[in-house]
């Protein structure tokens, strides 16, 4: 009798694709061989934290980048490092990794980093999730900061989508005004904006001293090589010989996109097992990328209301059915009410679908930019998708309020 004869025979219990699909997996944390084309990146990363090591203040440094470059992942594999090295010579390093786009509010930010570096055997305190005012959660971060740590090193990944900048100040300036003192902190701000530090606000501005550092796409040849290196993610033999290259190739069109080549080759594989194929082939990776564009863009608009959702959807009529690529809010606004009468929504004023556009812009679904008319006569905006149109409308027609749109599809 086989070990899973007496296994539940609703599920499976061998996977003819993968040997380990978590290699895939965008949490993942390569060890240093698997890291590719960023040397300098890292070392220059290295330099800035190496105080650390020592237990003093490391340097403040902001990284910039397309998505996909390695800016994360060089930021928390250094910091890991860092981490085992001061141990080394009995130093506490710990660390704070923060995703903006999910948590922007100062408040926020600071309950998760006192809760992320706190000992409460070691501090005496605790760090409740609700009930606390912004200044009490200060408070307690600075005492876990003390209590429990030498240095802490604070990556704040999507740093632009704070919603308040005043929580860098206060951080960066923590020892200066004696609100730690027996530790430190350094900043890491990740950001594909590299234009983000212009908008910070003056006090911010005069407070953080930091080094920048900004990351390249990856070409082609880097992207197979990462690939090569994620491929004991799947049994022998299961890949053919052109799924990497193609993969590299479909994801090196995209400012070569690390993620999204990962993404690609996992939803390959995801695939061709759903299928029961015994290979992986260029056709799985081809259906893969379709599916890892919907994916992506769905997470980008997960959430947003339904107008915000109309208005895209004129913008992708736009695109569809003429041979311009970026068209101003005025003529997007007169198609907007076609569609929103058709789904019988509300029409908003125009300024009002402006201010939605530009909320789509911060949020990068689409691109907006301010053109002059000429002397005399201001500037408008125009607006351009950044996703393919036929993958927008798709994704934007699995919300049921939208269903009556489906026709022109």
């Amino acid at each position: 009798m086989s070990a899973n004869d007496d296994r539940d025979p609703l599920f499976r219990y061998d996977d003819p694709i993968f040997a380990d699909e978590r290699l895939l997996e965008i949490t993942h944390l390569p060890g240093p061989d698997r890291i590719v084309g960023r040397d300098e990146q890292m070392q220059r990363v290295a330099d800035a934290l190496n105080p650390a090591i020592f237990g003093s203040e490391p340097n403040h440094l902001f990284i910039f980048g397309k998505t996909g470059t390695g800016k994360s992942l060089i930021s928390r594999s250094v910091t890991k490092r860092v981490i085992s090295e001061a141990k080394r010579d009995d130093v506490t390093v710990n660390y704070a990794f923060i995703d903006c786009g999910e948590q922007n509010t100062e408040a926020s930010i600071v309950k998760t980093i006192a809760q992320l570096v706190n000992d409460p055997e070691q501090s005496g305190i605790t760090v409740p999730d609700r009930g606390l005012g912004t200044g009490d959660y200060y408070k307690r971060l600075w005492q876990a900061v003390d209590r429990c740590t030498d240095v802490t090193i604070v990556i704040l990944d999507e740093i632009d989508m704070l919603e308040d900048d005043e929580v860098l100040r206060k951080l960066s300036r923590a020892g200066e005004n004696r609100r730690i003192s027996d530790s430190s902190i350094g900043i890491i701000g990740i950001s594909n904006k590299i234009d983000f530090p212009d908008h910070l606000s003056e006090r911010v501005k005069s407070s953080l001293s930091r080094d920048e550092l900004v990351f390249s796409p990856y070409d082609a040849n880097q992207l197979v090589e990462i690939l090569e290196k994620r491929r004991d993610a799947f049994h022998d033999e299961v890949l053919s010989g052109d799924v990497i290259p193609l993969t590299a190739a479909l994801a090196a069109q995209e400012h070569g996109d690390a993620r999204k080549a990962i993404d690609i080759l996992r939803n390959a594989g995801r695939i061709a097992k759903k299928q029961n194929a015994d290979r992986v082939t260029a056709d799985h990776v081809r259906d893969a990328k379709e599916k890892t564009e919907a994916d992506r863009f769905n997470e980008l608009i997960e959430g947003s209301p339904q107008q915000a959702k109309a208005i895209l959807y004129s913008l992708t009529i736009l695109t569809e059915n003429s041979s311009e690529k970026e068209f101003p809010t005025k003529i997007i606004y007169n198609q907007y009410k076609e569609v929103a009468r058709r789904l019988d929504f509300d029409v908003l004023s125009e300024r009002r679908v402006q201010e939605i556009l530009q909320e789509q812009n911060f949020l990068n679904v689409i691109q907006s930019e301010r053109e002059g008319r000429g002397r005399g006569r201001g500037a408008h905006a125009k607006h351009r998708l950044l996703e393919n149109p036929s993958i927008v409308k798709k994704v934007l027609l699995r919300d049921s309020r939208l269903a009556p749109l489906e026709a022109d599809a």
